[in-house]
């Protein structure tokens, strides 16, 4: 039986797990080691970010002496590191010298915003997956990297499902709601919703929106993070999920096309309203799947059409969920990457 070391965060909602646990669905023998419990990344009071600085150093150390160690226990035929921000060469030099096929997932816009050992370790591996069409192109540019192959997104089944559309705090209820990372873009498009309609009940989650420049915006950022199952009762709770997409950032040539949220949240049963991209319109018919819009004056058109046409925004949903899990799951992610995996010879 085939024996794949994981390597990546665990916490509940996380893209990492979610891909460990549907190989281990599909029948391949899985240990995990979660990079979290080793590094933290999440110190919230003054004294433990000092900590957290301060000891990085000796937290990566003893979390590569630990991916050596399983390793040696679990004798694996490949090991499969997602990210690997934390992962030091000597480790992958000692894994490739035991005959383990080492892979990286990275889903990620940029090979260069998450410390300075990526632009080292990732032209180590045997095969890179990319959740990024311009991933194969800038990782052939930037740094030499011909051994790439794109697997696109895809949702976790045990945790975006639709969830009860009711919230008796009314906390996760909203006409429109935008889940994701804030970036200058985003706060724009969401800015011109506010302003063009004042009453609507938007909301807003993730991480930095307190760089948000626009004191509209005030009221609807939640200030808090939704993942797992708070993550798909915001989706089943809010009529519209924008699916706003990052722009282009340092050592990426293009902007996001697709995300997760592209397929998380039709496998919730939530409206999808995505930027029109080509390779989102892959995925999800336009007015039959998913609602589409290519410009902000596009954007507060649609929501306002679908806002008022109930009917047949839920039949949308219900047509754009019925797509995500006929298709578009972790699980049939998982066996295209096992199927890449033959097909490069490195099982």
């Amino acid at each position: 039986m085939v024996k794949i070391l994981c390597i990546g965060p665990l916490w509940r909602g996380s893209d990492a797990g979610a891909l460990f646990r549907a190989l281990a669905r599909i029948g391949y023998l899985t240990e995990i080691i979660d990079d979290n419990y080793f590094v933290p990344l999440n110190a919230i009071s003054f004294t433990t970010k000092v900590i957290s600085k301060l000891g990085r150093g000796l937290f990566i150390r003893d979390f590569n002496h630990q991916v050596l160690k399983v390793a040696n226990q679990f004798q694996p035929n490949i090991c499969l590191i997602y990210k690997g921000a934390f992962i030091q060469p000597e480790t992958l030099r000692i894994l490739k010298s035991k005959g383990i096929g080492i892979i990286n997932f990275y889903p990620d816009v940029s090979f260069h915003t998450h410390g300075n050992l990526l632009p080292i370790t990732l032209p180590m591996y045997d095969h890179i997956f990319t959740t990024k069409t311009f991933g194969i192109y800038d990782m052939k540019q930037q740094l030499g990297i011909t051994n790439s192959t794109f697997i696109p997104h895809g949702f976790d089944p045990e945790i975006h499902r639709p969830l009860p559309k009711i919230d008796i705090h009314s906390y996760f209820q909203s006409d429109v709601s935008f889940i994701g990372t804030w970036s200058p873009k985003k706060e724009y498009y969401l800015s011109k919703i506010k302003n063009d309609f004042p009453s609507l009940n938007l909301k807003i989650w993730g991480h930095l929106w307190q760089k948000a420049s626009k004191s509209d915006l005030a009221d609807n950022i939640q200030n808090s993070v939704v993942n797992g199952d708070l993550f798909a009762l915001a989706i089943s709770n809010s009529k519209i999920n924008l699916g706003l997409l990052s722009e282009k950032v340092r050592g990426s040539s293009l902007g996001d096309q697709i995300t997760s949220r592209t397929f998380q949240i039709p496998g919730a049963g939530g409206f999808l309203l995505h930027e029109r991209t080509d390779e989102a319109l892959q995925y999800f018919k336009e007015n039959e799947e998913a609602g589409f819009f290519g410009s902000p004056d596009e954007l507060v058109s649609k929501i306002d059409y679908f806002l008022n046409n109930n009917n047949e925004r839920i039949q949308i949903a219900e047509n754009g969920k019925r797509r995500a899990w006929e298709d578009y799951k972790l699980d049939n992610r998982a066996q295209l990457l096992i199927q890449k995996l033959y097909e490069n010879k490195i099982l």
